[in-house]
């Protein structure tokens, strides 16, 4: 009916009857590789180097405290705190002769902008 298997029963069975409770315990799990005064000097150094890679940010983390680190887990870390791996969008900028063409097609098709017609936009004293 719930689908468990019988050792998953008899494990919480156990435990029930050990501790009163199916809570797990606190501490189980693997321990973190680095602390959360490490955590903030990770967040310090990738927030003044906004360039930097995961891998340079290991090696600095390394070099200033002699944890050693995957560029994962500094990836992980960043991403805790909210930091997210973005690049630059790429934009080519406009020539003159692209901005007289645009114009010229939306005045064409008459394309309209925040609920207004683009002519109108353009004309004199609309504001």
């Amino acid at each position: 009916e719930f689908n468990l298997t019988l050792s998953v029963v008899c494990n919480l069975w156990k435990q029930f009857q050990d501790t009163g409770s199916i809570q797990r315990k606190p501490g189980q799990g693997r321990p973190r590789a680095t602390t959360a005064t490490e955590d903030r000097y990770l967040f310090i150094i990738a927030r003044r180097n906004r360039g930097a890679t995961a891998s340079q940010l290991s090696r600095d983390l390394y070099a200033a405290t002699g944890t050693r680190v995957s560029r994962v887990t500094v990836s992980k870390r960043l991403h805790e705190t909210g930091l997210l791996a973005r690049r630059p969008a790429v934009c080519v900028p406009l020539t003159s002769t692209n901005r007289r063409v645009r114009l010229a097609w939306c005045r064409e098709i008459g394309v309209w902008i925040n609920g207004r017609p683009f002519s109108s936009l353009m004309s004199p004293g609309s504001a």
